[in-house]
């Protein structure tokens, strides 16, 4: 008795197939991800002020002189030709929260000063250039938590560019991230936390 399902016509047919569609689909292809993942380089970033994961002074809050805190950080991935700096807060109650928004620091420099001045492009240092953030203003705006909601956390982020990206001062943290996009060589961060 032929307990072969198929008929002879369909057998010959399955054997002529090629392995991988009676296989099915294969699966996805991860390393071009990893490889990507990779390529972004990690560096350090420090502040003065504050230690990772530490609580931001009030100086540096919209309980004190709300004012941009000084930031540190080692050598860049070579190539780096600019960095932009974002600083957010995922805690917030409505979504993310934009703090700060700076981007065409120089490839080379190595250090922010405090309160960096709160305008489209500051004289400190030369060529960078700001954007909004959500309240929506221009530069650095610090923590201002609801009180009574829990501790947040204020990610500071530096990205080392191959390029400058040609956007014009005022622009929000989405148009940032979509000029950065394939460009970034390397990043690094620092959290602050803060409640009320």
């Amino acid at each position: 008795m032929n307990r072969n399902p198929f008929c002879p016509a369909c057998r010959l047919l399955l054997s002529l197939m090629p392995a991988a569609l009676l296989l099915g689909p294969a699966a996805p292809d991860r390393s071009t991800a990893a490889e990507e993942k990779e390529k972004v380089m990690a560096f350090t970033l420090t502040s003065p002020a504050f230690k990772n994961d530490e609580r931001i002074p009030v100086k540096y809050t919209g309980e004190g002189a709300d004012v941009s805190p000084p930031l540190e950080w080692s050598d860049p991935p070579a190539g780096a030709r600019s960095l932009a700096l974002i600083c957010d807060d995922p805690d917030a109650p409505v979504g993310t929260w934009d703090h700060w928004v700076l981007w065409n620091l120089p490839g080379d420099l190595k250090k922010l000063p405090e309160n960096v001045a709160k305008t489209e492009t500051p004289p400190d240092p030369k060529g960078a250039r700001q954007g909004k953030n959500s309240w929506p203003k221009i530069g650095y705006n610090g923590p201002m938590p609801p009180k009574g909601h829990g501790t947040h956390h204020y990610n500071f982020v530096l990205y080392a560019l191959d390029t400058a990206p040609d956007l014009k001062a005022g622009a929000d943290k989405k148009a940032l991230l979509a000029a950065m996009k394939g460009h970034v060589l390397g990043q690094a961060k620092l959290t602050g936390v803060y409640s009320r």
